[in-house]
């Protein structure tokens, strides 16, 4: 349904070593202006703006599609090792549904962001 979406940032540098080192965890690739899978389009960019960045509140999040449980995990420990925040360790998640296991971050800027796979 959506052809890419983008996020301002405050610091493109310390965005883009955080995006970088916790998206190719999950498999995908620096893409032109953003991040996408290999061999296609940038689907997800960040932006520098300036002034201080107004980050929508907590219902609002970005949920990256992951191929494994390992992937989850490598993207949560990646994120966290580049300047994002634990906001839930990966895991299964039975109030999400069957088989919906999930590890959350909080990015520099303080964006929600989620790595997912639901294993049916």
């Amino acid at each position: 349904m959506l052809h890419h979406i983008s996020l301002a940032v405050s610091d493109i540098g310390g965005s883009d070593a955080f995006y970088s080192a916790a998206l190719v965890a999950l498999g995908y690739v620096r893409v032109w202006a953003g991040y996408g899978v290999p061999g296609g389009g940038d689907q997800f960019a960040i932006k520098q703006r300036g002034g201080p960045v107004r980050v929508p509140g907590s219902g609002f999040h970005i949920a990256f599609a992951a191929d494994d449980r390992e992937a989850v995990m490598r993207f949560h420990a990646a994120a966290l090792a580049h300047g994002g925040q634990d906001n839930g360790l990966p895991g299964l998640r039975a109030q999400y549904g069957e088989g919906y296991f999930a590890g959350f971050v909080i990015d520099p800027d303080g964006y929600w962001v989620e790595a997912v796979i639901v294993e049916c």
